[in-house]
């Protein structure tokens, strides 16, 4: 009987073992995937590009960048917070689907506080551009008269309702007592489209993209959202010298679906930290107007907190409402 027992201890044993998911020192022994739930072609989509390339070469496994549009984000994230806790599914995102959305809409169908932080990889200023052959004015003192001579016809691309340019746009109106008409598009890149074309007048973007655009002289930068001047553009003014307490920046993040073991979370973090201190990487980023970041995962947990409440207070003042 004492044998019966211990064997069947042993077999107990066994099976628990065998069912204990792999822990972060095999991490990854297959392929990660990184869904981006904006379209290609922004900054959304390049910087987790640009890392996930770095990570599969240190990981000798593919790291695949699938972007899944849609609802501002938050089809994107959704499947990523129904996706099996095991590090092998990722999201990588700007602030919508992770600190805007849960102010916005009524109901989402995935919980953004339960996501397992990871990293904040870099932060882009946003950034004030127009179509110089529809916006006259060169400063934003200038801008501002402008716009309030006439309320209401001034028109300002956005990537989607509820993303950082609609909001950083409301915020503008808000503090410089000015009225645009909102013209949202489907991401980024097709929204600078049309601004080029002239379309629309204006977009508050982060300058990942549209600063080529500018140096090609095909779009005008009025000014940026950062507290202080860029070093690489000294001579371009902030909205905040016009505007106090007008600050605005886009940032780009990485969170694994709820539940997913900290080890592993704490091994990607590592990662993607000796990736963002890479010269070539942090290169690239400058390239898109991007400042690495990084830091623990439980800063960029504390950070995230932080601009829920800040974009939080924007959708309140402005009655902002998705049905």
């Amino acid at each position: 009987m004492n044998d019966l027992i211990r064997l069947c201890g042993a077999v107990i044993v066994t099976m628990a073992l065998v069912a204990m998911p792999a822990g972060a020192d095999d991490y990854p022994s297959r392929s990660v995937r990184i869904v981006v739930p904006f379209p290609a072609g922004g900054t959304a989509d390049a910087i987790p590009r640009l890392v996930g390339d770095w990570l599969s070469r240190k990981w000798g496994q593919p790291v695949v960048i699938e972007n899944k549009a849609g609802a501002a984000g938050n089809i994107g994230a959704e499947a990523v917070a129904n996706a099996d806790p095991d590090g092998y599914t990722l999201l990588s995102s700007p602030p919508p689907p992770l600190v805007v959305n849960q102010n916005l809409y009524p109901k989402l169908g995935f919980d953004p506080s339960a996501f397992v932080p990871i990293s904040v990889m870099a932060v882009v200023p946003t950034a004030l551009v127009v179509n110089p052959a529809r916006i006259a004015a060169n400063t934003v003192p200038d801008f501002i008269a402008m716009a309030r001579a006439s309320p209401g016809k001034i028109t300002a691309a956005t990537q989607g309702n509820g993303t950082t340019s609609h909001l950083t746009s409301e915020m503008f109106q808000m503090l410089a007592n000015v009225k645009f008409v909102q013209v949202p598009y489907r991401g980024s890149a097709p929204a600078l489209q049309g601004l080029v074309a002239g379309d629309v007048d204006i977009m508050f973007d982060n300058l990942g993209v549209s600063l080529a655009l500018v140096q090609s002289k095909q779009l005008k930068l009025i000014a940026v959202g950062t507290e202080r001047r860029l070093a690489s553009l000294p001579d371009v003014p902030t909205i905040a010298e016009t505007l106090p307490g007008f600050v605005s920046s886009a940032w780009f993040a990485v969170v694994a679906p709820p539940r997913t073991p900290q080890p592993i979370a704490d091994k990607i973090n590592a990662d993607i930290d000796a990736a963002l201190r890479q010269p070539e990487i942090v290169a690239r980023l400058k390239d898109l107007s991007a400042e690495p970041v990084g830091g623990t995962s439980a800063a960029a947990g504390k950070f995230m907190h932080e601009e829920v409440e800040r974009w939080r207070a924007v959708i309140v003042a402005a009655g902002i409402k998705l049905e």
